[in-house]
């Protein structure tokens, strides 16, 4: 063993740390091979995991984990998006059916709006570069005299 092989191995797994955070961008969240986000969490003290919802965005994601999690865990809990969760009073004993209901909710409606905002997005930058680049000519208007001179 040299010197500089420990250097290495702990550089090593820094960078693949890195890689893991530019893949997993939130906490409770994983891509499946065909681009979804899935959310998911263990019920504390038990192996059973409550099943969050499959999303088009991390962001819908994060946001059905966050809310899970919050109800599990209390205020405590580390969330992706700390000023987002609604603060509610009955936090006791929820069970997992209520938890993953609350929490699709919460991810469905990220995901609708994230998806109208992306959509909404692309089609008006889709149009202005349309219309700068070709401008269908309109067929009941006699052309300017002044383009032919």
């Amino acid at each position: 063993m040299e010197v500089g092989d420990c250097c290495l191995t702990s550089s090593s797994t820094k960078g693949e740390k890195r890689k893991l955070q530019k893949e997993k961008p939130f906490r409770g969240i994983r891509m499946r091979k065909w681009g979804k986000w899935v959310a998911e969490i263990r019920e504390p003290n038990k192996r059973s995991r409550i099943w969050l919802g499959s999303y088009t965005t991390p962001i819908a994601a994060a946001r059905a984990y966050d809310t899970a999690v919050f109800y599990l865990r209390g205020p405590s809990a580390r969330l992706n998006f700390p000023d987002l969760v609604s603060q509610e009073d009955n936090l006791g004993d929820i069970s997992a059916a209520s938890i993953r209901k609350k929490a699709t909710e919460v991810g469905a409606k990220v995901d609708a709006l994230e998806t109208s905002l992306h959509h909404a997005s692309a089609s008006s930058s889709e149009s202005s570069n349309a219309s700068r680049v070709f401008r269908k000519p309109d067929l009941n208007k006699y052309p300017d005299s002044s383009d032919e001179d």
